[in-house]
């Protein structure tokens, strides 16, 4: 690993070392055993996009290792004012030891990986969101055991998350259900990939329009807010475009009785998930949560403590 842009460009093993740390650096710190890996490293957190989990886990991530993080909101640097990637790729290269950038465009972090020269860790784009699904899927691990030859249902936009979930399950052997409306699909580039590798792991990939199909006998339904950053004028329309792609009591009891419930966050309570799943015994968000610090721990102990 040189960066961690897209789970696609990790193997196997790749996963497996940051999920191996991950539960070291989560079981240690719960027994006050301290890692300072990062002394003396500095990572620059460039965020195009506001946030609440991703600033706060990468920055205490940064803070527990040893090191520190800086937060740069484009519209306080340069680069919001029209200075180029390559540009500014070269001048933080000389400043600090990382990059995590969160932004719209996929383009932009290839590209601060290509013009820079230290590790850059893909924080979101509008295509994926790598470090939430390695948490994700490090949750699944820890409730369910083995993964591979489970089973993993999303319901709802075929957006950066859904996208990341077919890299990741279809890495790991997991089954991967897949069901949104029609005309919001995920990339067709990801999803004909995830089936290359899915039949290389032994799992499947399984793209429907339909959510009771998708869900149908799931070890873990996953959804997502309907309505990302930057498709609020959209906001009427998708509401009513995705009501039936709602988790809700009737759509989980088609899951496995044990089948636990996964949600990125933010959620909208009463749109994508309903009060009675979300904070039900099957859901296990808060644990997927935390479990982006320890999983970020991981990448950045990889990536920068080399």
């Amino acid at each position: 690993m040189k960066h961690l842009l897209s789970i696609a460009k990790l193997d196997t093993k790749d996963i497996e070392d940051i999920f191996s740390l991950t539960a070291k650096f989560k079981n240690d710190l719960k027994n006050g055993i301290p890692h300072r890996l990062l002394e003396g490293k500095t990572l620059a957190m460039i965020f195009s996009k506001s946030s609440t989990r991703t600033r706060v886990s990468f920055e205490t991530g940064m803070y527990q290792l040893g090191g520190h993080a800086i937060f740069l909101s484009t519209a306080e640097i340069q680069l919001g004012r029209g200075e180029s990637v390559r540009d500014t790729a070269g001048v933080l290269s000389r400043y600090v030891d990382g990059i995590m950038i969160r932004t719209y465009r996929q383009s932009d972090v290839e590209d601060f990986a290509s013009f820079g020269s230290i590790p850059v860790i893909n924080g979101l784009t509008d295509l994926l969101h790598p470090c939430q699904v390695l948490a994700d899927l490090f949750t699944v691990l820890e409730h369910k055991g083995p993964l591979k030859g489970l089973k993993l249902a999303y319901v709802g936009d075929g957006n950066n998350m859904a996208n990341s979930l077919l890299n990741g399950c279809s890495k790991l052997g997991i089954n991967v259900s897949v069901a949104t409306p029609r005309g919001y699909e995920c990339d067709e580039t990801i999803v004909a990939n995830a089936k290359i590798i899915a039949h290389e792991t032994g799992s499947t990939v399984n793209i429907t329009l339909d959510p009771s199909e998708a869900v149908k006998d799931a070890d873990v339904v996953y959804t997502d807010t309907w309505v990302s950053m930057g498709q609020e004028k959209e906001k009427s329309q998708r509401l009513r475009i995705f009501l039936p792609y709602q988790v809700n009591k009737k759509l989980f009891s088609e899951a496995k009785s044990d089948a636990i419930f996964l949600h990125c966050l933010p959620a909208y309570r009463g749109c994508e998930v309903t009060d009675d799943i979300i904070d039900s015994p099957h859901s296990v968000i808060f644990d997927e949560a935390e479990n982006r610090l320890h999983v970020q721990k991981a990448i950045m102990a990889i990536l920068l403590g080399a």
